[in-house]
């Protein structure tokens, strides 16, 4: 009887860690199944179709109305001072008894007005130089045309800016493009002339190009950050480096620090970068590093439905709360006060601590290469505690934000062309336009017409924001 109890003791101790074994998995799997572009680092186009109710954010309800705040410019069609033609319609009969009104001089005029857009049509500029013969030597002297016009019939310099304007602005395909300039002006234009125009502007804009670089370089906040990108048919990669008036694109076949060196940025920089905790950003040490915080919300949001761990919305709930006080921190101050300062790193210890403590790591069976696996809760946590002042740099300097959207919003456009396009065919065509959504980017950021600046740049003067501006 004893071997007998002695042998179900052993069989029902060996069916529990079996059973917590499957659990273990189960939970791991339902874990990952849960995890989405929401509540995670994945990126949007993994969830698929109908995975993810769209209305779900991170975003609380705001207490201001819907629609424009006071203050707000306005963009409502105002009527012209000067308007660029008068039609004068005449009344030629009374209204009340028919008589006649022809030769009744008027006693005023009611005025509406339409604003239109003229028929376009491409207009045909011929420039001719003189040749003349020398009375005195009979020589022949030839005029010079001006810069720029080198063939015997050629594309002008606003015909460029149209094609770059329409495939790198607003991703418009070359054929649809080309089918624009037929529609709209009556001119067949070919694909190569359209792909042309873009490979002439990436030329124009280099001066800029390189100013920007050099004025990230030198800048106090970066924001950085990388997405995959579909080149030749296989999976590159996008790196961006921007801040609230400057943008660079580099694309690259690696996703770490190579591609980072090669972009010439980050291993001059002194200032602090903001990224998503990829790890090969923190091999460059010259600078100071600060976590996004979005992302951190996103996997507390995770683990608090999908593990029901409390340590996890309480740490959601500081995180918020010392953005609510950094907000509320008036100018000229730079960073909370040392009481608030100690107050909110206690209560982040202690959440930290909790969160350690609610996901005990088990000793593995048998010795196994590198680190044992720990739970996506334990990840989290010991993130938190080992990168405690990166996580919490926004409230010790407040030019350090609270989380990295900037970088996500600059990367997102480019995206964009890739979900139109479907990919790039060619490395040079997909680093060609990195360049030029980089000109674009900062041009938008500093308030800069976009059509002007692509015209001034075929023009021979691309614009490069001052450094007084950021």
């Amino acid at each position: 009887m004893r071997a007998l109890v002695h042998a179900l003791a052993t069989q029902i101790e060996e069916l529990a860690q079996q059973l917590a074994k499957q659990g273990e998995a189960l939970q791991a799997l339902q874990a990952r199944l849960a995890q989405n572009s929401r509540n995670s680092s994945k990126p949007p186009s993994s969830d698929g179709y109908g995975k993810v109710k769209r209305t779900e954010s991170l975003r609380k309800s705001g207490k201001k109305p819907n629609g424009g705040q006071p203050g707000h410019d306005g963009h409502t069609l105002i009527a012209s001072d000067d308007p660029d033609r008068i039609e004068t319609h005449a009344v030629d009969t009374c209204a009340h008894c028919q008589a006649s009104l022809a030769g009744i001089e008027a006693a005023g005029y009611e005025e509406r007005q339409v604003f239109d857009i003229p028929a376009i049509r491409m207009e045909v500029t011929a420039h001719r130089v003189a040749v003349k013969i020398c009375p005195g030597c009979g020589g022949k002297s030839t005029g010079n045309f001006p810069s720029g016009v080198t063939q015997a019939v050629q594309y002008g310099a606003t015909v460029k800016t149209w094609a770059t304007y329409f495939t790198n602005q607003h991703h418009i395909a070359v054929e649809r493009t080309a089918q624009i300039f037929d529609d709209l002006v009556h001119q067949p234009v070919s694909d190569a002339t359209v792909l042309k125009a873009s490979e002439e502007f990436a030329v124009c804009i280099a001066p800029s190009t390189e100013a920007v670089k050099e004025q990230l370089r030198a800048s106090e906040v970066l924001h950085v950050d990388e997405s995959g990108l579909r080149v030749e048919g296989t999976l590159h990669w996008l790196h961006v480096a921007s801040t609230s008036t400057l943008t660079d694109y580099e694309v690259h076949a690696k996703r770490g620090h190579e591609a980072m060196d090669d972009a010439g940025i980050l291993g001059a920089f002194s200032g602090t970068a903001v990224h998503d905790h990829w790890k090969p950003y923190f091999r460059y040490e010259g600078c100071g590093h600060a976590l996004c915080n979005a992302h951190h919300l996103r996997e507390l949001q995770f683990i608090d439905k999908q593990y029901q761990q409390p340590w996890a919305n309480d740490m959601a709930e500081i995180l918020l709360q010392i953005k609510a006080a950094v907000g509320e921190t008036p100018a000229p101050a730079l960073s909370l006060s040392p009481a608030q300062l100690e107050a909110f790193e206690q209560r982040y210890d202690e959440v930290v601590k909790a969160g350690i403590e609610a996901n005990p790591l088990t000793a593995p069976e048998r010795k196994q290469r590198g680190r044992p696996k720990q739970p996506p809760p334990l990840n989290l946590a010991m993130r938190l505690h080992d990168f405690k002042g990166q996580v919490l740099a926004f409230m010790y300097d407040f030019r350090v934000p609270f989380d990295n959207n900037q970088g996500e919003r600059d990367i997102r456009m480019v995206k964009v062309k890739q979900k139109v396009s479907g990919g790039f065919r060619t490395l040079e065509g997909a680093k060609r336009f990195g360049r030029i959504r980089g000109y674009i980017s900062t041009a938008r950021k500093n308030a800069k017409n976009i059509f002007e600046a692509i015209r001034e740049a075929f023009d021979g003067n691309p614009f490069i924001p001052s450094p007084a501006t950021h």
